[in-house]
């Protein structure tokens, strides 16, 4: 049975037991800021289980795509060393949302095994959380499975959790014996006491019962659930009867290409370890980049440059030199289009953002060698033979080089590295990604919020028709707490029945206005929404009182309302345009849409020209004067995609979708308010554009009034300049044109004077050396306007003295210049113009170094410049007496 058929018999088996199947979700987290990775099946499901949000299923099954190459579920470095692990790969799952539980979940499993797939009933094994009796006595009686083959294990083997936070429970795993030719060396070899080939773990079943917050405390989730999870690469090593996930049909093909590339065997032991990394980490690279992870030095980006930076190395293990990793783009993409058509339409620019950071990482390779051994030289100098650990995390850190291999160059010196060092350093870093990470309160506000609102309704949103309803006041919310009712001045949650102020979602900023009721009014300073679909109007009470059961009028603010909506059309306009003129990779990675601007990012690996940005502003233009109609209507996902209209990476949707269609220019899924014509925007600005991150631009723009309030202000700069100029506004270029022309006449004519200036000074300044020992020293104040002017000074008086010491010194704009020369025939006599002129900057306040022929500093006090000059002349003398004695 191949991988794609496999994944088929899976997901037809549950949806014939009355489950949906759900599409995939993204590798990066919709909303979560506790994931860098969706690293399991539940995760796009994670909101459900909390009861933070609501589906039209009660049954789920999925193939779901998965990421483990960060946090705390991390098999990176583990790639290619086992049979089973990976960065990338797909775990098929089926969930139940407070449906059914342990008693369904271990019948569907042993139906599946040992039916569907025919698994012989005597190989299997099932273990149990060490306290689970009710898991352990349903194992014996809705299958074949003995007590004996029944194991009980502890936390660390049979509780789930699928990260630090969020919802957990105990689980049941089944496993099957391969046999004693997979068996490992341990002297009990044995389901929980070792983590060998022969007990190959294939399903875990997770019992979901809790939610962990950050301190540790588990709550019982609203309707216990069932969250089970089956690597497809694992069970394919099975059923086709291979030694490992990477001879199976899903991987083997990758190997091959690697093969026919580099001219190398493939070996299963050892000898294959690069082969297996590089397999491995093409399929991590393709699918990250096709949801919309880009390289950089942070967060996800950090880790998918690791992920492909190692594999790059692997490639040059193999003798490969030159950009790999991207050739195998298309034989990912020609195994996985089936089941993942993105990466198909993405290809090209996966490829391309391959490539880029390939060749970037080649160079950096050849940087980091260059490093590798010079810390070599410099530990052999201290009389060391290890390199120190937080030498080799450098090399691991911003080189790309692995612990091995900065084992492997020590070892050719005949030293080792300090790996505690290394791991210390490891674990800050770790630290500080964790650190830097989006923090979770947000969410754990979130959940908490929920909870205090259980029983309330989901509000009713008409503000895509409406401004202004009469509502009635659900609950209200104060310092975390609900309250009956709230008073002057007092901030608090406001939840209605209904509501005409849009909420935080898409990039769109929340609603303000104002809440009127029977006895009090309130502001409305933002609007946000919860997953279960219940509008928080974050409001603060201007007047009098309001109460829980109110008749309140809720009234948006029109204006803000509609500078947003046409910032916000804009944005689509935007899109489309740069990816008519700059290529369709150009796809969106953000925006933030508010009143009074806006700002949208995308993915693009060069700034753009000012050519391109003109061309841009110009077909937003065309299209905002031909005042196309915006029309916004629902739909289903699947048809909507076969309209045409354009997804966002990250975005989460559900079956039914809202699309703004723009004539026929632009069709995208979005849930934000919008104007009717594209002729109400006005005119839109581009005000920069701008680098982000690695393959990140941003285009910042205003519209309408705003834009009208941009153009009276630069008007406005330019009627002032053109009075600094004496002339008119037609006239400014070509005035300052002149100006410049003629301050530049003015400078050669200074330089000049300058000049002859110095001269006349080095002559004075000749007639005036001091000799010690011989050698001559010249000390002297001058007069030079800049660093430039002294420096040239100075290299006049030492092309006349032929030999010498030299220090000048000179007052500029308030602050000292220095500059001090020592000839070349007097380097053996431990003359150092650095360290003279280090201890001369010091005295009048300032500081500075260089080399032994030529040192320049500052310093900060003026007056002080006599006595600093003292000093030099000083310090030059006992140099002298101390190379003679």
């Amino acid at each position: 049975m191949t991988g794609n058929e496999l994944r088929e018999k899976f997901l037809k088996f549950f949806e014939s037991k009355g489950h949906t199947i759900v599409p995939s979700s993204s590798l990066v987290p919709h909303n979560d800021p506790t994931l860098l990775f969706t690293n399991a099946g539940m995760v796009q499901f994670k909101d459900v289980f909390l009861g933070l949000d609501k589906r039209p299923y009660s049954r789920a099954t999925t193939a779901q795509k998965c990421v483990r190459a960060g946090g705390k579920h991390n098999d990176l470095d583990t790639v290619g060393r086992t049979a089973r692990h990976h960065t990338f790969f797909e775990m098929m799952g089926n969930f139940s949302f407070g449906d059914y539980f342990k008693r369904d979940a271990i019948t569907y499993a042993w139906e599946f095994l040992t039916v569907v797939l025919g698994l012989p009933k005597e190989q299997l094994y099932a273990t149990v959380y060490l306290d689970d009796d009710e898991a352990f006595n349903l194992w014996l009686e809705l299958t074949e499975i003995p007590k004996e083959r029944i194991i009980r294990l502890g936390e660390k083997d049979n509780f789930w959790a699928m990260g630090d936070t969020g919802p957990c429970g105990p689980c049941s795993e089944i496993l099957i014996d391969r046999g004693e030719e997979y068996r490992c060396n341990a002297p009990e070899c044995g389901i929980g006491k070792c983590d060998c080939d022969r007990w190959l773990e294939l399903w875990n079943l997770v019992f979901m019962q809790y939610n962990r917050d950050e301190n540790g405390v588990m709550t019982p989730l609203p309707r216990p659930s069932i969250d089970t999870g089956m690597g497809l690469e694992r069970v394919a090593s099975v059923l086709q009867n291979v030694q490992s996930n990477y001879d199976t049909d899903l991987l083997k093909n990758l190997i091959n290409y690697i093969e026919k590339m580099t001219g190398k065997t493939y070996y299963a032991d050892d000898r294959g370890f690069p082969f297996r990394v590089i397999a491995d980490h093409a399929r991590s690279c393709t699918f990250l980049v096709s949801d919309g992870v880009l390289p950089s030095n942070e967060g996800r980006g950090y880790v998918l440059r690791r992920i492909l930076r190692r594999a790059a190395r692997f490639a040059k293990v193999l003798g490969w030199d030159k950009p790999f990793l991207c050739e195998m783009v298309p034989v990912v993409v020609s195994l996985m289009k089936g089941a993942y058509p993105e990466i198909e339409e993405k290809q090209e620019y996966i490829e391309k953002v391959v490539r880029i950071e390939e060749e970037r990482f080649h160079e950096t390779l050849s940087e980091g060698m260059r490093v590798a051994e010079e810390i070599i030289e410099r530990t052999k100098k201290e009389g060391s033979t290890q390199l120190n650990g937080e030498d080799a995390f450098l090399l691991y850190d911003t080189y790309g080089f692995p612990l091995d291999l900065a084992e492997d160059i020590a070892e050719e010196y005949g030293m080792t590295v300090d790996k505690n060092g290394f791991n210390a350093a490891m674990n800050e870093q770790r630290e500080r990604a964790r650190a830097a990470r989006s923090d979770s309160k947000a969410f754990d506000e979130a959940v908490a919020m929920t909870s205090l609102l259980n029983g309330v309704p989901e509000t009713e949103f008409l503000g895509y028709e409406l401004l202004s309803t009469e509502s009635k006041v659900l609950a209200l919310i104060r310092a975390n707490e609900k309250v009956s009712a709230v008073s002057e001045s007092v901030s608090a949650y406001l939840i209605l029945d209904k509501t005409p102020f849009y909420a935080e979602s898409g990039g769109q900023v929340g609603d303000t206005g104002i809440i009127q009721g029977p006895a009090g009014n309130a502001l409305v300073k933002d609007t946000q929404k919860l997953a279960n679909g219940i509008y928080l109007h974050h409001i603060e009470v201007e007047k009098g009182i309001l109460k829980v059961g109110d008749i309140v009028q809720a009234r948006v603010d029109g204006e803000k309302r509609k500078a947003t909506a046409r910032n916000h059309t804009a944005t689509h306009i935007i899109h489309r345009a740069l990816r008519n003129i700059i290529g369709e990779h150009a796809q969106q990675a953000g925006s933030l849409v508010g009143p009074d601007r806006l700002r949208f990012d995308f993915s693009h690996f060069s700034g753009l020209s000012n050519d391109e940005i003109a061309q841009v502003e110009d077909m937003v233009n065309r299209v905002v004067l031909d005042a196309l109609n915006v029309e916004a209507f629902e739909t289903e996902l699947d048809k909507a995609k076969t309209l045409g209209a354009t997804a966002l990476f990250g975005e989460k949707y559900g079956d039914k979708v809202r699309v703004v269609k723009i004539g026929d220019y632009s069709m995208e899924l979005c849930g934000g308010t919008h104007c009717r014509s594209t002729g109400e925007i006005g005119l839109v600005k581009i005000v920069s554009e701008a680098g982000i991150g690695a393959g990140l631009r941003r285009i910042e723009a205003v519209t309408g009034h705003n834009t009208r309030e941009l153009f009276k202000e630069q008007e406005n700069l330019i009627a002032e300049t053109a009075q600094a100029l004496k002339t008119i506004p037609p006239e400014v270029v070509k005035k300052a044109h002149a100006v410049m022309l003629e301050l530049k006449n003015k400078e050669k004519e200074i330089e000049a004077l300058q000049g002859k200036l110095a001269k006349q000074a080095t002559g004075d300044i000749l007639d005036r050396v001091e000799k010690a020992d011989g050698v001559n020293i010249v000390v002297a104040e001058v007069l030079a306007s800049d660093m430039n002017a002294l420096r040239s000074t100075a290299d006049l008086i030492k092309d006349k003295l032929k030999s010498g010491v030299i220090v000048l010194g000179a007052v500029a704009q308030d602050k000292v210049n220095f500059v001090a020369m020592v000839t070349a025939d007097l380097k053996d006599m431990g003359l150092h113009a650095g360290n003279i002129l280090k201890e001369t900057a010091k005295a009048a306040g300032g500081g500075g170094g260089g080399r032994p022929d030529m040192a320049q500093a500052g310093g900060k006090n003026p007056e002080r410049l006599p006595q600093a000059l003292e000093t030099a002349r000083k310090i030059i003398k006992e140099q002298i007496l101390k190379n003679q004695s």
